[in-house]
């Protein structure tokens, strides 16, 4: 009889696979503000710039005039102690916070909102930016990183500039400890190792002597932690690529 396999130990997130929660800042979403606010300008200073392990975006803590607080990835150029001004009037410049409607074509944002008051969703990774590619009566079109263009309300607001921690991929990682580091700030496993590649006893799909699971690898979304590994609850075989282009 072997180990319990790594899927059955992490479990339901005991302390040795947990996350180091207790070091996180908190959440970065924009202040929610009434349409009042966002129809005037709010000026605000920017108090401090923080690092979140798991996060490869710098945070920065922004205070704003009536007294509130809150974080939020920061764009390049932004500094310490500079002042931003939030809301419709303010000016097109790096690190001012605006609804997409009022931001002019051309323009490079980040901290997109879905949503009027979601406080930010899209376009946060380092070193990413969306495009203002033209303003219709749909609503903002908006060109993503992804390359696709999509339609979003005026009101969401954005920050213009580009998401700094641009380049931070590119450093590779020289020790194996610096990538156990980075996965255990965000509660991922590393090292990973495919099941076919062990012992039958250490994993179901273990034990062919040609990287081969020997059985179906689909299993259903009640199967107990020992077993539930490979396409659970999968509602089709293939990959979605193969199936489109077979119809």
């Amino acid at each position: 009889m072997g180990k319990r396999i790594l899927v059955r130990r992490r479990g339901r997130g005991t302390s040795t696979f947990r996350a180091s929660t207790h070091k996180r800042i908190g959440p970065a979403r924009y202040a929610i503000m009434t349409k009042e606010d966002i129809a005037s300008v709010i000026k605000g200073i920017v108090r401090r710039i923080d690092h979140e392990p798991g996060r490869g975006t710098p945070l920065a803590l922004i205070e704003l005039s009536d007294g509130r607080t809150y974080n939020s990835p920061i764009p390049e150029g932004v500094h310490q102690g500079q002042e931003i001004s939030v809301g419709s009037e303010a000016p097109n410049d790096i690190g001012n916070i605006l609804p997409v409607g009022r931001i002019s074509e051309g323009t490079f944002i980040c901290n997109i909102e879905l949503s009027p008051n979601d406080g930010g969703r899209l376009v946060r990774a380092s070193g990413t930016y969306a495009t203002v590619v033209a303003h219709t009566p749909q609503g903002t079109m908006l060109k993503l990183p992804s390359g696709k263009t999509a339609a979003f309300n005026n009101s969401c607001r954005a920050t213009i500039g580009v998401i700094s921690g641009a380049g931070r991929v590119d450093k590779p990682f020289m020790k194996a400890g610096a990538r156990f580091h980075m996965a255990k700030a965000k509660g991922h496993t590393w090292i990973h190792v495919a099941g076919v590649a062990m012992l039958s006893a250490y994993h179901p799909h273990g034990g062919g002597r040609h990287k081969h699971p020997g059985k179906p690898t689909t299993v259903a979304r009640g199967a107990p932690p020992g077993r539930k590994v490979g396409n659970i609850a999968s509602r089709h075989a293939g990959s979605r690529k193969k199936i489109r282009e077979k119809r």
